[in-house]
């Protein structure tokens, strides 16, 4: 795939993010999808794509900001630095419990492209970061 067809993929990806889109993003990524989060086990598959989206999206509201995307030269893969902002809205297992607070810390996706779609993400950032932005805010 060309760097300028991942380009836009990936630019498709971050703006449904940031519009609350989950069904976009999950138009967005193959039927195998490998999906790796900073905290967690790998989920493999569309539909637990799926269910960490509902997840997040009933725990948290993010917005990406400062997006930087590094390509490789043949498309297949991609690297993105970052800056998450967001509210926590519900408490998330093993979490501080969740009152309205705000965070903004840095983040890192790694992304592996396949026949038009995102085959793998595996994102990065600073919990223990996260957890002393709640708990100060809490």
């Amino acid at each position: 795939m060309p760097k300028s067809q991942t380009r836009f993929l990936l630019d498709t990806y971050f703006a449904a993010f940031n519009a609350g889109d989950t069904g976009k993003m999950e138009d967005l990524v193959a039927d195998d999808l490998i999906h790796d989060v900073n905290q967690g086990e790998r989920r493999v598959g569309k539909d637990k794509f799926w269910a960490f989206n509902v997840h997040m999206t009933r725990c948290y509201k993010e917005r990406l900001s400062d997006i930087l995307l590094l390509i490789s030269e043949d498309g297949s893969r991609a690297a993105a630095e970052f800056i998450v902002s967001g509210t926590y809205l519900d408490d998330d297992e093993g979490l501080p419990q969740a009152k309205g607070q705000t965070y903004k810390l840095p983040a890192g996706s790694f992304f592996e492209i396949r026949d038009g779609k995102i085959a793998r993400i595996t994102t990065y950032y600073n919990l223990t970061d996260w957890i002393s932005q709640v708990e100060k805010a809490g």
